[in-house]
């Protein structure tokens, strides 16, 4: 017998059950951010491997180590999208979107891909719903970038404190980071024996990223390491003093956490990062992160654009967020055909109620015992009964399935819809 084809690892099958928790995420999204002025974009799923590398990092472990990449027919080097604002500033500075009223806000919601460990919340095909505002230079559109993503939260039932806390930072800018860079490589340098082997290379090439590593011995050593504000200059100490009175004003409650760099070449200024509160997501406990990237735009050949964004793992969000959340909504009724009537009559009434609104499955037909015991497992709250007479009389049976009552309904779009409403209504 040949054995069942399964999905490669690091994939995952969002079955039918599960995807009305995705709309549900979606949706909220969408009225979320819309009230907030961003617009949806939808870019390609794979890019020339060239953005990511010079947009991403060349030294960063993504482009270093999980990236799918692969040549085309046509002998081009691309890859599936690790993450997706890359491929935003790339569409903002391709179709000219700069010239456009400013700031340009856009959200997107789609799969990306690394090739990392599987664990909970992660996976090689994951989804992100994220957002970039680009030629936005004030600090308050760091501000509202993470207020909005606190509402967000906030409309799924996620509050502050209980669910998440969210930690900011700035790692400084083109002018004073370098001097910061020297200092803490020095201090690295001097702890090379305890740090993990990728962390030695990290000393050298970049070393901030050496702040986001996650392997404990690594960790521990960076208490003592020097602390990326004590080298601010005058202009990232003021923006950053100006993003915190703005979240403060907005009532989102953050802590400032001196050690918090993100994992991408190209944040500059404001960091931050929601971190999950209990166990769900384990050691790897951020759910939404982001901050301001002021030269990716030039670098990637476009005007200079600052910007920030942010980017959130709804695989991830999902674990917080439990199973409790709405599921698949099921018929609102049944239609049952006693044995004797034509079936084509049923499906003739079935066509006609979904084409008025109303959500309806059809009964197999046989044993009205084994039709109502499929009303039963759907767990609808009625059965419409279509017999010859009712037919005749231009009605249907209206049968509450809880309540045991039943009446006699005109086959006509108010009529059931007044007489679904008013039972509804008593079983709830």
């Amino acid at each position: 017998m040949t054995q069942p084809l399964q999905t490669v690892k690091g994939t995952k099958d969002i079955l039918p059950h599960e995807t009305p928790r995705w709309r549900f995420v979606e949706s909220r999204a969408q009225d979320v951010l819309a009230r907030y002025g961003y617009r949806e974009i939808r870019t390609p799923i794979y890019e020339a491997t060239e953005l990511f590398a010079r947009g991403i990092g060349e030294t960063t472990d993504i482009v270093g180590k999980e990236m799918f990449s692969f040549d085309d027919r046509g002998g081009r080097h691309v890859t599936l999208r690790p993450e997706n604002t890359a491929g935003v500033v790339r569409a903002y500075i391709q179709h000219k979107l700069y010239t456009q009223p400013a700031p340009q806000k856009y959200w997107y919601f789609g799969p990306m891909f690394r090739a990392e460990n599987v664990q909970a919340g992660r996976q090689r095909q994951f989804h992100q719903l994220g957002v970039e505002c680009l030629a936005a230079p004030d600090p308050c559109w760091d501000a509202e970038s993470i207020a909005m993503a606190a509402h967000f939260l906030a409309e799924l039932g996620l509050k502050p404190l209980d669910a998440w806390q969210l930690q900011v930072n700035s790692v400084g800018c083109d002018g004073c980071r370098p001097a910061y860079r020297d200092a803490l490589q020095l201090f690295l340098r001097s702890c090379q024996a305890d740090l993990c082997p990728d962390c030695r290379v990290r000393t050298e090439r970049n070393p901030l990223r050496v702040l986001d590593c996650k392997v404990p011995a690594c960790r521990s050593q960076l208490h003592q390491a020097p602390l990326v504000d004590t080298a601010w200059c005058n202009d990232c100490r003021q923006a950053f003093a100006q993003v915190e009175e703005f979240l403060t004003a907005a009532g989102v409650p953050f802590t400032h956490n001196p050690r918090l760099v993100r994992g991408l070449d190209y944040y500059s200024r404001t960091v931050f990062e929601f971190i999950a509160c209990g166990d769900r997501l384990g050691a790897q406990s951020t759910l939404c992160a982001g901050g301001r990237y002021d030269a990716l735009v030039a670098d990637l050949g476009g005007p200079a654009s600052p910007a920030v964004g942010w980017a959130l793992g709804v695989e991830r969000l999902l674990l917080v967020l439990g199973t409790e959340l709405p599921g698949a909504q099921p018929p609102v009724a049944v239609l049952v055909t006693p044995p004797g009537t034509p079936f084509s009559e049923t499906f003739r009434l079935a066509c006609s109620l979904r084409s008025w609104g109303l959500s309806v499955e059809m009964a197999p037909g046989g044993k009205l015992e084994r039709q109502f015991k499929l009303a039963e497992r759907l767990g609808v709250p009625f059965a419409l009964v279509v017999g010859e007479a009712e037919l005749a009389a231009g009605e249907v049976i209206l049968k509450n399935l809880t309540t045991r009552s039943q009446q006699r309904v005109l086959i006509s779009r108010d009529a059931l819809r007044a007489a679904l409403t008013s039972s509804l209504q008593e079983v709830q």
